[in-house]
């Protein structure tokens, strides 16, 4: 059988890191399932210059967020599990609320009650005190919170080094192989 990840990107600055996501599991025997926001349409072109037609070379499928009834709704779909990459607050709001008005926000309801694993790449800085409620009180129910810190310890020499980085720990979240960052191998003297 096929595996499948979902991946939602919503409108906070971070599509890069979506794109890089998704390249990577081009590469792997996963298969990439995308709902994108009409806000995330919005930054992955101005951060991108793309537009969501032109993630169809790594998704096997790209579906319509205003199509609630789409295979991601019901919890007979077998998924890994899902990534929103970026996350915005309004987004981790809904999740946290079971409000689920478009479909990103019923996959990842479904995600939960399913039992499978939901990753966060949340996107604020800094973050209010009813961000961190609503991120701390997902965590307490399963859910991975990932934010795209940066990391110096492989020298990074680029932002593609760093996006790439956080990459890496997303595919670690699901057991899926890489070779897309360097791994902490204690200190060189």
């Amino acid at each position: 059988m096929t595996k499948r990840l979902l991946i939602g990107i919503t409108g906070a600055s971070g599509a890069p890191i979506a794109l890089s996501l998704l390249q990577a599991l081009a590469q792997t025997q996963v298969r990439a399932h995308v709902m994108i926001t009409p806000g995330g349409e919005l930054t992955l072109y101005q951060e991108c210059g793309l537009r969501k037609e032109d993630l169809e070379p790594y998704a096997e499928t790209i579906y319509d967020i205003n199509e609630i009834g789409a295979e991601p709704a019901s919890g007979s779909a077998l998924f890994l599990g899902m990534v929103v990459v970026p996350c915005t607050m309004k987004t981790v709001a809904g999740i946290h609320s079971g409000y689920s008005d478009n479909l990103l926000l019923r996959a990842s309801d479904v995600t939960l009650k399913e039992g499978r694993k939901l990753v966060l790449v949340a996107r604020e800085s800094p973050m209010s005190a009813i961000h961190l409620r609503n991120l701390y009180e997902l965590s307490r129910l399963g859910v991975v919170i990932l934010p795209p810190m940066l990391s110096y310890y492989s020298h990074p020499q680029s932002v593609a080094d760093m996006t790439q980085q956080v990459v890496g720990k997303l595919l670690d979240q699901f057991g899926i192989e890489h070779a897309v960052s360097q791994r902490w191998e204690g200190i060189d003297r």
